[in-house]
C-alpha cells in the first residue's frame, strides 16, 4: 500500500483542537479565546464535520458548548492550543506519525504538548476510525522535530516548505536542503520538496512557517501572502517570495496558477510590537474554508474573494481570529484535520 500526506482538501473524518485554560498564555483573555474555539468549532459542526477537543479538564469546554453533536472530548495535559503543530500528521496507509514538538526550537515549555498523541491515541482510533478498511497504526518519529505548519501537501508528491523553519539549527541540525528533503520525503511519501528561501512575519515564533505565508491548492494552485505597501517591513521580503514562487513548476512542468492573499492591516499588542496576522492561516474542511478575519473588511473580503476562486466549491466562513494572533498564532495553528484513511487522494 503507497502512502502520502493527503492534501488538507482530501475528505476529513474530524479536526482537533486544544481547549483554552488558565495554565496556558490564555490566562489573560481567557474568556475572549475560549469565545474565539467555540467559534470555530460551531463553524466545524454547522459543516457537518466531527471535532475532537483535547482538555486537561474536558468538562469546562463541555460546559460551555452544552451537549452539542459530533463532538468528543479526549482528557489530557496540554501546555497551550497549538494543535497543528503538536497533532499527528496522518498518512493515507493509516500511518499517524508523531513527531517530536520541541516548542518551536526550546522557545516555550512543551512536556504536556509533546505527550498528547501517545496519550490519545488509543482513544481517537476508537472514535473515528474503528469500522475504518484502513486501521491507524502509531509510529514513533520523536527523534525528528517536525511541526504540521512548517509543511504542505498536494498528495501527488509535492510537499511546500521554508528553509528558515526547517533548517533551523534548533530544530534538527540539518546540513543541508537535500538531508531535510530526503528525511520529508521517506517519512511523508513525497515525490520532492519546494523550498521557499524569502518570506517572514514578524512577531512569528515559528522561524517561518509556510502556513503563514503561502498554501497548495487544488488544480495547481498557490495561494500566497503579498504585500503592496513599499513601505511596510515586510514588502522586499514577500516580493522576493513571489518571485521565487513564479519559478517553481509543477511535476510535469507547469508554472503554478498563483493567488494573492492581501497583507493583513499592521495590528501590534500593548508593547508595540507587531502581531502575525496573515489570511494564509485558513484552515480548510469538507465542503468550507474557515478564514480568519480581524475586522478589516477591506482585507477580510478580499481573501475571502481569493479563497473562493482557489476553492469554488466550498463555502467560505470566517471566524473573527483577533485573540489568537495575541499569542502569535491564527485560526489553521490551532487546529489539525484528519483525514479519511484512502490510498488515492481525490483529484
Amino acid at each position: 500500500m503507497t502512502k502520502t500526506l493527503l492534501p488538507e482538501w482530501a475528505p476529513q473524518t474530524f479536526v482537533e483542537l486544544a481547549w483554552p485554560h488558565a495554565a496556558t498564555d490564555w490566562a489573560p483573555c481567557l474568556e475572549e479565546a475560549c469565545r474565539c474555539f467555540e467559534a470555530i468549532v460551531r463553524a466545524v459542526v454547522s459543516c457537518g464535520e466531527d471535532v475532537l477537543i483535547v482538555a486537561p479538564d474536558p468538562d469546562a469546554a463541555r460546559h460551555r458548548l452544552g451537549e452539542m453533536p459530533l463532538v468528543h472530548y479526549a482528557e489530557c495535559p496540554t501546555n497551550d492550543t497549538w494543535t497543528r503543530d503538536t497533532g499527528f500528521l496522518t498518512l493515507s496507509n493509516g500511518e499517524f506519525c508523531d513527531f517530536q514538538f520541541n516548542g518551536w526550537g526550546l522557545k516555550f515549555a512543551a512536556c504536556d504538548d509533546n505527550r498528547i498523541n501517545a496519550r490519545i491515541f488509543t482513544a481517537l482510533t476508537g472514535l473515528f476510525y474503528g469500522s475504518s478498511d484502513v486501521r491507524p497504526v502509531y509510529r514513533d518519529c520523536l527523534r525528528t522535530v517536525l511541526e504540521g505548519g512548517s509543511i504542505e501537501s498536494d498528495g501527488r508528491g509535492t510537499l511546500l516548505t521554508t528553509s528558515s523553519c526547517l533548517l533551523a539549527p534548533n530544530r534538527n541540525g540539518f546540513g543541508s536542503k537535500e538531508e531535510a528533503s530526503q528525511m520529508l520525503c521517506s517519512a511523508l511519501g513525497a515525490q520532492r520538496v519546494l523550498w521557499l528561501d524569502h518570506g517572514h512575519l514578524e512577531g512569528d515564533d515559528t522561524d517561518g512557517h509556510i502556513d503563514t505565508l503561502a498554501r497548495l491548492c487544488p488544480d495547481d494552485t498557490i495561494l500566497y501572502i503579498r504585500c503592496d505597501n513599499p513601505a511596510d517591513a515586510h514588502y522586499d521580503d514577500l516580493r522576493a517570495m513571489e518571485q521565487q514562487l513564479r519559478s517553481f513548476r509543477t511535476l510535469d512542468g507547469r508554472p503554478y496558477r498563483l493567488l494573492p492573499l492581501p497583507m493583513a492591516d499592521v495590528v501590534r499588542d500593548e508593547s508595540g510590537q507587531r502581531l502575525p496576522a496573515t489570511y494564509a492561516n485558513y484552515l480548510v474542511i469538507n465542503g468550507a474554508v474557515l478564514l480568519p478575519s480581524y475586522n478589516r473588511p477591506h482585507n477580510d473580503n478580499e481573501a475571502a474573494r481569493q479563497l473562493r476562486t482557489a476553492f469554488p466549491s466550498r463555502e467560505i466562513i470566517s471566524v473573527d481570529c483577533q485573540v489568537l494572533i495575541r499569542q502569535h498564532g491564527s485560526l489553521h495553528c490551532s487546529t489539525m484535520q484528519f483525514p479519511r484513511l484512502q490510498d488515492i487522494p481525490p483529484k
